[in-house]
């Protein structure tokens, strides 16, 4: 009698199945060898839109099944709470460059930079750790295990991440967050309306004419990922940084006083021009460039940028134009600034009790006291943001009409209502 090969084969491989069914699901270790298809499976019910994004992107492509990112123990749908939102350090094993770039970014500082805000813990809760206000953007930045904590009792874990704030979940598409729509969420609106500076600028409409196929794909037109983050580097820093202050003082004596009076009212220089409370929080967490070396470097950076598509004696003259912008915006702001401050020191204004020096907080931002402080407020985050980010953004519109002019009409408003504070004593 002859051995039936087949037979012996089917007999084997069910046995096989059977020892590795009955052991791996008794040690727990089935998990990876089913968990693509089971997540799939499910997902593909309950949450198909993700599962379709998850299949056109390169994860799928490459075998990234969810279990990488979102661990293992998410097995029931009772248990969701237990599926991992990767972080930054998630991605490091497969994107250690760029995970080591971004550390060195802006963006990394995001959420530190809201925290340290003075006046971030009265947002309400649903705005704040709900990320429907700052934190929404915010939530771009590194987080400490604390912060971790607080967000997955406050918001059942969203917004821990960093790298879907670009790439979004669940395709985490490069092509996405190469265009400039990518940005436009977050840099948008009161105080850093760069996507309306640079979508109605000439570098943002060719980039929209390019897009919809009215200029040809090889048209040269800019993005926001052209200038700021250069070849995919995600190290994004700018010489003067987002409030236009910055170490050494200039040579012309005038922009010195007013950029010394600005600081004062940042916080980060005291009444004598010395480093105040404020100065290490900027220091530390990388808010403004502090030495001449730090911002030429990241001047030099932007030059190279511009000389792609214009000339080095073009680029140039119009990065000083926007320098000289800031140094004229500059001058407006701290003469509204001394305006209130004699206010405080004659005591014509009450000085919040809070505030160290005979100088407004100019990071109150809305919670300041009285209604010429909160000029000031418009004046410092709204005009003269708009003035040199217009400015450097070649959007003539923004630079006079929303920025320099606003600043010359809030500063009489100022004088007025300083006039009739000082009459009505």
């Amino acid at each position: 009698m002859f051995l039936d090969i087949r037979n012996l084969k089917k007999s084997i491989v069910f046995f096989a199945a059977g020892f590795f069914l009955f052991f791996g699901l008794s040690n727990g270790f089935s998990q990876d060898s089913r968990s693509k298809q089971t997540c799939q499976d499910c997902h593909g019910k309950v949450t198909p839109s993700i599962v379709a994004d998850w299949q056109q992107s390169k994860h799928s492509a490459n075998n990234v099944d969810c279990s990488v990112c979102h661990g293992t123990k998410h097995n029931q749908a009772d248990d969701s709470e237990k599926a991992q939102i990767p972080l930054p350090e998630t991605c490091v094993g497969c994107h250690s460059l760029q995970v080591e770039q971004f550390k060195k970014g802006k963006h990394a500082i995001a959420w530190s930079s809201m925290k340290a805000m003075p006046s971030a813990h009265l947002q309400p809760m649903s705005m704040m750790e709900g990320l429907k206000g700052c934190g929404a953007c915010h939530k771009i930045g590194l987080k400490t295990e604390e912060d971790i904590k607080e967000l997955e009792q406050t918001s059942e874990g969203f917004g821990v991440a960093s790298c879907d704030a670009c790439h979004t979940r669940h395709s985490f598409s490069i092509e996405e967050a190469r265009q400039p729509q990518a940005c436009q969420t977050c840099h948008m609106g009161f105080d850093h309306p760069q996507w309306e500076m640079y979508s109605s600028s000439k570098h943002g409409v060719r980039y929209a004419l390019k897009q919809n196929k009215v200029l040809p794909e090889n048209t040269v037109a800019p993005t926001c990922q052209t200038c700021h983050i250069k070849e995919g580097s995600h190290n994004n820093r700018t010489a003067w940084g987002f409030l236009a202050v910055r170490l050494p003082m200039p040579e012309d004596k005038q922009w010195q006083a007013d950029r010394q009076t600005i600081l004062q009212a940042l916080g980060v220089l005291d009444p004598e021009g010395k480093p105040a409370a404020r100065f290490e929080l900027v220091k530390s967490l990388d808010l403004a460039r502090l030495t001449q070396d730090d911002w030429q470097r990241l001047r030099n950076t932007m030059l190279e940028n511009c000389g792609r598509c214009h000339s080095t004696k073009f680029a140039k003259e119009q990065l000083e134009k926007g320098d000289n912008i800031i140094r004229e915006a500059d001058r407006l702001m701290a003469e509204a600034i001394r305006i209130v401050a004699d206010l405080y020191k004659a005591g014509t204004l009450k000085k919040p009790q809070n505030y160290s020096y005979d100088f407004p907080d100019l990071l109150a931002f809305h919670e300041a006291p009285s209604s010429i402080e909160m000029k000031l407020f418009e004046m410092f985050s709204d005009y003269r943001m708009k003035a040199f980010q217009g400015g450097f953004h070649m959007n003539p519109d923004y630079t006079f009409w929303y920025g320099w002019s606003k600043l010359k009409v809030a500063l009489t408003e100022i004088k007025s209502m300083a006039r009739d504070l000082s009459i009505g004593e």
